[in-house]
């Protein structure tokens, strides 16, 4: 069965996107959301949870490390961390201008 790939808030205040593993309470595969300002406003950098010393989204995240859930994870950003995780560019309609190999992209419209 195919993970639901979910938004996390951890303890330590990271936001992490991954792939969630409910049967065993984990976050598989996760990569950090960062938020870096730029000229054209807000841009999101997919980043491997271990980097820099890992340059892979590979790993797992025990559940209780999750402060919160968020409901919804925005689709230009799963379809990036898709990309990212699995070396593959995926089509879309839209999607986050200026991104390539899942990093940048201007998500000011996300955040409000």
């Amino acid at each position: 069965m195919a993970k639901e790939i979910k938004l996390f808030k951890l303890i330590n205040g990271d936001m992490v996107i991954g792939k969630w593993d409910a049967e065993n309470s984990k976050i598989v595969d996760p990569a950090i959301l960062q938020t870096v300002p730029s000229q054209q406003g807000v841009q999101m950098m997919i980043l491997p949870f271990g980097y820099p010393f890992d340059n892979d989204i590979d790993g797992e995240i025990d559940g209780r490390h999750i402060i919160y859930e968020y409901k919804n994870c925005p689709e230009e950003i799963e379809t990036k961390y898709l990309e990212a995780s699995s070396n593959l560019t995926l089509s879309t309609s839209g999607g986050l201008g200026g991104m390539g190999g899942g990093l940048g992209g201007d998500i000011s419209n996300l955040i409000k």
